[in-house]
């Protein structure tokens, strides 16, 4: 970061991935103002933290800035952004500013189609309980620190890089960690998912001198790619041979262990407090990469038991008489039945509630949400949560997919358009022995919330 630049204005401060930046710049000793459409929690925190936060856009508000920062859904006509721009002030994408924090010093930078938030959650616990004091930015709050964001005193960042718009080849880091490569966000790739892959290889290819790239062995489109893939790489993987292998996975009810091993060499067994297949390759990724930072085996296994979860990723919303309502961010087929499997393990009746996001994601991959819900007990869609701005494409809606699905995958799913109507519907027929489940990266959250409030009412009388 230039010292020249003390005064840094955000535009949509109060989003997950510009709050997370805001706060760590707050915290580096910088003046920090910004504003947003509405006050969110993230940004009332910033407030509190001593950020000068205002509701709305008003030019004059840049004034005295020497940096400016945007997010995507800052369209370009912006009152702030045209004003900085007629000042000359220096203008930044969100991931632009990220780039120069990571780039800076050793940046621990996890890409994947599916597992970023999660992964880079567990390093920065991991890092934070053996007192590595991480900076961290990430796109969901860590449960059991309560924060999406610090400035640490050491020289590793770690983040989340972005392949959905292609801006995570802006970064330079000393450790990259790719979980998965899959056929998503091809509107931004010309539709085409070679060009996805061929980010991802420019990505793997760019780490800093004497860096590492960890790898999913058991993913085969990144098997693919090794080939092609320029400096050093540690793989791991379940089924296929890798440098770091899981053996002995146990799974329980939140919960699951494993045998890590070593090139054969037993390294011991790791206990983790959140469920399913899916977080033992986070693990081993967040495992290895905290090893290539310095720590020990022995004390990395230690502190990721205690990892707790990231916010929206298999979160518990309410649990009572034998109740349980669980929330979790997937939104594509991939996710979907990783986080069912999950659910399985727990050994309730599920009753997975989904609602789409987005038509362009829907109609590239129908065909695989249709596949996705096999695990469930019973199955309910809801409408598509669509940006605002993104068209309708005809013929892509969710009562065709609840069709597919029943062809497919689960004979017992059915369409119920309105939020409010599954709250209703679920409240008065939940039973003891019941796992409710909303998934997807709109606003479904808000049935669990609503389902957990019912539950909490009933059980004190209320």
């Amino acid at each position: 970061m230039n010292k020249t630049e003390q005064h840094i204005y955000f535009i949509g401060i109060g989003g997950y991935g510009m709050s997370a930046i805001a706060k760590v710049l707050l915290e580096m000793g910088y003046k920090v103002t910004g504003s947003d459409v509405a006050m969110s929690a993230l940004a009332q925190k910033l407030q509190d933290q001593g950020a000068d936060i205002h509701i709305g856009h008003a030019p004059e508000k840049v004034h005295g800035a020497d940096l400016l920062v945007y997010s995507s859904a800052v369209s370009q006509d912006d009152v702030e952004l045209v004003e900085a721009r007629k000042l000359e002030i220096p203008v930044l994408h969100r991931s632009e500013m990220l780039a120069r924090l990571l780039n800076e010093r050793k940046g621990i930078a996890v890409a994947g189609a599916h597992g970023k938030t999660t992964t880079s959650s567990m390093i920065a616990l991991v890092m934070e309980e053996c007192e590595a004091d991480p900076t961290y930015i990430i796109g969901g709050e860590i449960v059991n620190l309560g924060t999406n964001a610090k400035a640490g005193k050491s020289e590793y960042v770690v983040a989340e890089a972005d392949e959905s718009d292609g801006t995570f080849l802006q970064y330079h880091p000393a450790i990259a960690v790719v979980t998965n490569i899959e056929a998503d966000h091809l509107e931004n790739y010309d539709g085409d998912f070679a060009n996805i892959k061929a980010a991802y290889v420019q990505f793997l290819s760019q780490l800093r001198s004497g860096g590492k790239a960890i790898i999913n062995a058991d993913d085969e489109n990144i098997r693919e790619l090794l080939p092609s893939i320029q400096g050093d790489t540690v793989t791991f993987g379940i089924d296929q041979p890798a440098d770091y292998t899981a053996s002995d996975i146990q799974p329980g009810d939140r919960k699951i262990s494993f045998v890590m091993s070593y090139q054969g060499e037993k390294l011991g067994t790791v206990q983790l407090s959140v469920p399913g297949l899916h977080n033992v390759y986070n693990a081993m990724a967040t495992l290895i990469a905290c090893v290539e930072t310095g720590l020990s085996f022995t004390a990395a296994a230690a502190a990721i038991v205690r990892f707790q979860g990231a916010k929206r990723r298999f979160q518990v919303i309410g649990e009572s008489n034998d109740i349980l309502i669980v929330d979790d961010y997937a939104h594509h087929p991939t996710e979907i039945e990783a986080t069912l499997k999950a659910a399985r393990a727990t050994g309730k009746k599920i009753i997975a509630i989904f609602q789409p996001q987005r038509y362009s994601r829907t109609y590239f991959l129908l065909d695989e949400f249709s596949r996705a819900f096999g695990e469930a007990d019973e199955v309910i869609i809801t409408d598509i949560y669509a940006p605002a701005g993104e068209k309708q494409i005809e013929g892509v809606n969710s009562a065709a997919l609840v069709d597919l699905i029943i062809k497919h995958s689960n004979d017992s799913a059915r369409y119920v358009a309105d939020k409010d109507d599954v709250v209703n519907e679920l409240s008065s027929s939940m039973q003891p022995g019941d796992l409710i489940i909303t998934m997807g990266a709109g606003d479904i959250w808000k049935v669990s919330k609503a389902l957990a409030e019912q539950l909490t009412s009933t059980q004190t009388g209320h």
